[in-house]
């Protein structure tokens, strides 16, 4: 079971004397999200496998995945961390980090919005834009182009432990963000114009972890085309 201690009052106390304001629904998630089976995922990097009792998973050092058809800019993935994965890899930077994420907004592996939940070293929810415009594939933007977001609102999320299940959603409208973790507010606050110059699904990224997850996404809203429709680049990375 998810550990929150004092989170409703932290949470309180960040967002101040204007949450008596906000409508009811900026205190949980909203919409509605459909499960997305794994022939409906282009795994980009490593691998996404069925487990036996239907769940996904994962158990590789690096994996990426993003839905092949148009999405909303919401998604969700429930999760229950299995522990480090049997290989490791460091990031570009050479951290040696453990995490789970959603992309938001993903036109290609240059281009696309991070939410990532922090497991190790660190524990906490951090949001990033990846933006290379004019480019598509690693090769060409390898780990260039990432530019990290500062929240208006963020409390602090519980370590994850191994054996532990966990719910983690973000919401993008327009170009405001919010992220719950385990249906609590834990992130809040605007991405910037940048995420309007491209578009695509959702999507799915893990580093150094095992996985046992289901992932739910949006459905894209009007006449929403993104680009990317119907293809699946393998990338050796984001």
């Amino acid at each position: 079971m998810p550990r929150w201690c004092h989170l409703a009052g932290l949470l309180a106390v960040a967002l101040g004397s204007s949450a008596a304001a906000q409508p009811k629904r900026a205190g949980g998630p909203s919409g509605v999200l459909s499960p997305i089976a794994r022939e409906q995922l282009c795994v980009t990097n490593g691998v996404v496998s069925t487990l036996p009792g239907g769940e996904l998973g994962i158990d590789t050092a690096s994996s990426r995945a993003v839905v092949r058809f148009p999405t909303g800019s919401s998604a969700e993935i429930r999760f229950r961390y299995l522990g480090p994965s049997a290989e490791s890899k460091p990031l570009a930077s050479g951290e040696m980090r453990r995490q789970i994420g959603l992309k938001l907004r993903a036109q290609d592996t240059c281009n696309m919005l991070y939410a990532m939940w922090h497991i190790e070293p660190d524990a906490r929810i951090a949001e990033s834009i990846k933006r290379n415009i004019g480019k598509r594939l690693h090769e060409e933007c390898g780990a260039h182009g990432y530019v990290n977001i500062k929240p208006v609102t963020s409390i602090q999320v519980p370590r994850v432990l191994p054996g532990e299940s966990h719910r983690f959603r973000a919401e993008l409208h327009g170009t405001d963000l919010t992220v719950f973790a385990d249906e609590r507010l834990v992130w809040k606050g605007s991405v910037g114009s940048q995420v309007l110059e491209f578009d695509g699904p959702v999507g799915l990224r893990t580093d150094n972890a095992r996985f046992a997850f289901a992932y739910l996404a949006s459905s894209p809203g009007g006449d929403r085309r993104q680009s990317g429709e119907g293809t699946c680049l393998k990338s050796p990375g984001d």
